[in-house]
């Protein structure tokens, strides 16, 4: 594979922050980068991550993305992605979300683990994480698509910063040896019905095996995750569209529920 000109990644960058000032979904960026060049894309998210942070936003964090086996053999990927975390893109539960904030947004649910040390190694172990995670919690992540009519493949959505939005923690922690992530059922109502149910172990197969992909990711990149960190370990179940007016609450087994009430056009502030 050839490697991708600066002028293309470049481009891409650009026309990914246009679609998102405009509030204007794009046409795909595979085109500039090539449809299966990860590492391209991943430059393209690095460019816009610098920029972000050049106009003042903080990083607080990383997402996981893919962590579904059928979502995976779907794009023609073998491993999980990663996304960056702002602190503007996260919300308090049950707080008013204004739509325009967001292009086409869809939610999911997941589990979120708040870093009380580093990890900043290339190989971690299930002992590194079970001494680095101060706490647990449930997590609701409105992930949305700079890429018009989420026609994405994975060079796509990791420049696009794996399709990322915003986020919602619940507000009471849980101590890791104190929850079931493998067997934790969840189930996500909107006003009451249930749209997505799933367990623990759809998150490849435990949310700690993603978050350990993830540190070790990170770690060989050079950019370890920290303490303060939040992770989003990625869904527990399939995700679902959300509109202006919807909410939506999800429940995990031991854990508790986390909300997201979406404003509607009318009450959407100004």
């Amino acid at each position: 594979m050839s490697p991708v000109s600066p002028s293309a990644l470049q481009a891409a960058a650009e026309q990914l922050r246009r679609a998102a000032d405009a509030g204007q979904p794009c046409a795909p960026v595979r085109g500039l980068l090539g449809e299966g060049d990860v590492d391209a894309a991943y430059q393209v998210q690095t460019l816009n991550v610098r920029h972000a942070q050049a106009q003042g936003r903080r990083l607080v964090g990383c997402k996981i993305g893919l962590t579904s086996l059928a979502v995976q053999r779907q794009l023609s990927v073998s491993q999980p992605d990663f996304g960056r975390l702002f602190a503007d893109m996260a919300v308090c539960d049950g707080e008013e979300i204004d739509s325009r904030r967001l292009l086409q947004p869809k939610i999911e649910a997941e589990v979120a683990l708040l870093l009380g040390r580093d990890l900043d190694h290339d190989k971690h172990t299930l002992a590194d994480l079970f001494r680095a995670v101060d706490a647990v919690l449930p997590a609701l992540e409105i992930v949305d698509s700079r890429i018009a009519g989420w026609d994405i493949r994975i060079s796509d959505t990791i420049a696009d910063n794996a399709s990322s939005g915003l986020f919602v923690l619940g507000n009471q922690p849980r101590r890791l040896a104190d929850v079931d992530l493998l067997g934790c059922g969840m189930t996500m109502e909107l006003r009451g019905e249930p749209v997505s149910v799933g367990v623990g172990a759809a998150c490849l197969g435990n949310p700690l095996l993603a978050v350990l992909w993830l540190a070790d990711t990170m770690g060989r990149r050079g950019e370890p995750l920290k303490a303060g960190d939040i992770v989003l370990t990625g869904a527990l179940g399939p995700m679902a569209p959300a509109r202006a007016g919807d909410v939506f609450t999800a429940r995990i087994q031991g854990l508790g529920e986390v909300s997201a009430r979406f404003a509607s056009l009318q009450g959407a502030s100004s």
